[in-house]
């Protein structure tokens, strides 16, 4: 081998080595919970240490809702709560009578906001479903505290079901979509709400059980107390869940998002609840979500399904 292939093989190791997806290499340390110690539970609940493009998918929600305004216009902005925040979204379909996707971006609960993630309002606008998009706080700006954003969440919900009629929407035909921390808010609603509020829901990468959480890094900026973790966990209410309900995960998500999705649908299976379950091969937490814009991708026909289904 020439020594010019040679410096390239060891080149390509060097870009694996620095790729390494998972914890960084430590001495195991006590167990934190289940098998993992602190170092390797931060890191379960650290998108970007198994996500290293991340930072770049995220700018493509971004500049992708820039192309989406510029196709389908500036939509339709309305407040649904008391706060500055409390606004959403409305991108109109044509005709009236029409079914409803509501959006709940993620973003670790502290980041997002409605006009960078609308990506996926051309496939819906194009099945004649209108979209919605709302605003709600990052949870820094609370104190920590995830309560009022799920109930921001909440008002934002009910708003879009009781004002359905304003905007051509059909309050029997309301569908969720959530992603990351968005899935966790969302389903943590779906057990808050009015049975009948919301038709069917797509939950994305969530969050279902807020004990390993509390126990990482995210404890840094979100205060959980024992009563906030068991309220706003949803995998310890499935019997307060009536709806059917599409669990979506990557299958190069971290070890614990993929643990949390299928330990949630298998309880609500276990409960009689209706539950599917997709798994993006070769996705990561990031990239799936990009799916739902695409009618021949991975989330986008199961959001249409369901949609046409109810």
């Amino acid at each position: 081998m020439t020594r010019r292939a040679l410096v390239a093989v060891a080149g390509a190791v060097a870009v694996q080595a620095q790729q390494k997806l998972g914890p960084p290499p430590h001495t195991k340390g006590p167990k934190v919970f289940l098998d993992y110690d602190q170092v390797e539970l931060d890191a379960m609940y650290d998108q970007a240490v198994y996500a290293p493009n991340a930072v770049e998918v995220q700018q493509r929600y971004a500049s992708n809702s820039g192309l989406t305004r510029a196709r389908l216009g500036v939509p339709t902005r309305v407040a649904y709560g008391p706060s500055e925040i409390e606004k959403l979204d409305i991108f109109r379909a044509q005709g009236g009578n029409a079914p409803v996707q509501v959006f709940i971006h993620g973003g670790a609960w502290r980041g997002g906001v409605a006009k960078d993630s609308c990506f996926p309002a051309d496939l819906f606008v194009a099945a004649g479903a209108h979209f919605v998009v709302p605003d709600f706080a990052p949870v820094q700006d609370v104190g920590g505290n995830l309560l009022p954003i799920e109930q921001q969440v909440q008002r934002a919900m009910q708003w879009v079901h009781d004002r359905a009629d304003t905007f051509g929407g059909d309050a029997r035909r309301i569908f969720v979509t959530g992603h990351s921390s968005g899935a966790h808010l969302a389903c943590a609603a779906l057990t808050l709400l009015p049975e009948g509020t919301v038709r069917g829901a797509l939950l994305v990468s969530g969050i279902y059980d807020l004990r390993a959480p509390r126990l990482s890094s995210r404890s840094s900026y979100v205060k959980l107390d024992d009563a906030t973790e068991d309220a706003l966990s949803p995998q310890r209410h499935i019997h307060q869940l009536h709806l059917p309900l599409v669990l979506a995960y990557g299958s190069l998500e971290t070890p614990e998002f993929q643990r949390q999705s299928r330990e949630f649908a298998a309880a609500v299976k276990a409960a009689g609840r209706p539950v599917e379950t997709i798994v993006g091969e070769n996705y990561n937490h990031f990239e799936l979500i990009e799916t739902l814009a695409n009618p021949y991708g991975i989330l986008g026909p199961a959001a249409l399904r369901m949609m046409n289904a109810g």
